[in-house]
């Protein structure tokens, strides 16, 4: 299984707090929402940053503050979406195998 990485790690774009360019253009808001800390394995809103972050006005999609791209075109969001997939795939099945037990008399 890959690790699973915040958006700010995957896209290494220094707008994490503390990061190289948190200082300059400010810290990403998607770290510091500790509301949504642990969804889809992340800190903060760092594996659901897609559903937090504002719209512009004529779009109705998400758009990165980092790309300046809608947010369902990033490869990121694609990764987390098949990850999350498969990780309830493996949790369905792990709970098929314990939910058939045997009864021996």
């Amino acid at each position: 299984m890959s690790v699973k990485l915040n958006c700010w790690e995957y896209r290494n774009c220094g707008m994490e707090p503390g990061g190289i360019f948190s200082e300059i253009y400010g810290p990403c808001p998607v770290a510091k929402l500790m509301k949504y800390d642990g969804i889809n394995g992340g800190r903060g809103a760092g594996r659901i940053c897609w559903s937090i972050l504002n719209s512009s006005p004529r779009d109705s999609q998400p758009v990165c503050r980092n790309t300046r791209q809608s947010c369902f075109d990033c490869e990121f969001y694609r990764r987390v979406q098949n990850e999350e997939e498969s990780t309830v795939a493996a949790e369905l099945a792990e709970d098929n195998r314990t939910t058939f037990k045997f009864l021996l008399s």
